[in-house]
């Protein structure tokens, strides 16, 4: 059985969900803010001969043309784009980081979402990107230099134990959530993901997910702002996540406004009840929006 198949009651059109998910992702770059404009890059890609298409919902994203790679492109090299899923743009917006603000990106390797946090916030404030993995860090350090990040201070540290020491006990503004998941929404550019399925894993990594957004509230000062993500369909990973903090921390689910197709969060599965608030986050399915699979959500911390 399709481990998809489990999805089927969440999705408005299942044939059409499965068929999205069958076909090849296509590939999209996000303009960098902090080298260039969106109108530099169509130029540069019209010198260069690059097939592209603008993205409707979001005017510093650009779909290429079948066969073009993000790599391939001199404004690749020079920092003026960076390759990034789709739907990976969307926690960045809800966030919302503002200049000269404190944010913390608590799983930010190997940085599509860290650069973007960077580019919202004019490359002013204090960006702290976070990771456990030494490989990934090595390609966060290299993608924010590419970029021209000049605003953040890489650490390494397990996002569950996340220190303030270094930053003087002083809590942050924002706090990105982009957690570890089973990645089921990157099955059009990443079968195995599905092939290697298992409940086991799921349950198993929704666990870290709740340790992670436990430290990330905790982090985050009375009236800051987190968002919680996954490249995921499980309610394990998602609605059931974010009902276990909602229960343990002074926080709300907030509305925020995404200008592509999606759907709200569920509040019933397999048995197991969630608020209603919950309809506040957002489901992305493939089908909709021919993208990859995406789940974000906008919490408030108490003030």
């Amino acid at each position: 059985m399709d481990p998809l198949s489990r999805y089927d009651p969440l999705a408005d059109d299942p044939a059409a969900f499965h068929a999205a998910c069958e076909r090849p992702l296509p590939s999209v770059v996000r303009v960098n803010g902090i080298k260039a404009t969106p109108e530099r890059v169509r130029r540069a890609f019209e010198a260069a001969g690059v097939e592209f298409e603008p993205v409707g919902w979001h005017e510093g994203l650009f779909r290429l043309g079948e066969g073009e790679s993000p790599g391939n492109s001199w404004p690749f090299v020079h920092g003026w784009i960076y390759g990034q899923e789709e739907v990976s743009a969307v926690p960045a917006l809800a966030l919302d980081p503002q200049p000269g603000e404190r944010v913390l990106d608590c799983c930010a390797a190997p940085g599509s979402k860290t650069t973007q946090l960077a580019a919202r916030m004019e490359d002013r404030g204090l960006l702290v990107g976070n990771d456990n993995n030494l490989g990934r860090l090595s390609a966060l350090r290299s993608n924010a230099e590419r970029c021209g990040v000049s605003n953040l201070v890489v650490t390494r540290a397990d996002a569950r134990n996340f220190s303030l020491k270094p930053f003087s006990g002083e809590r942050f503004d924002r706090t990105l959530v982009d957690v570890p998941c089973s990645c089921e929404g990157t099955v059009r550019k990443n079968p195995e993901a599905v092939e290697s399925w298992s409940l086991d894993h799921v349950e198993g990594i929704a666990g870290v997910q709740r340790g992670i957004l436990a430290r990330s509230i905790e982090v985050t000062r009375p009236g800051g702002t987190v968002v919680y993500s996954t490249c995921t369909f499980a309610p394990e990973e998602n609605e059931a996540v974010l009902q276990h903090a909602l229960e343990e921390y002074d926080c709300r689910l907030v509305e925020f406004e995404l200008p592509l197709e999606s759907v709200p969060g569920i509040t019933e599965w397999n048995g197991e009840t969630f608020e209603d608030s919950m309809r506040r986050a957002k489901r992305i399915y493939p089908h909709h929006n021919d993208t990859g699979g995406f789940f974000c959500a906008k919490l408030e911390v108490a003030g």
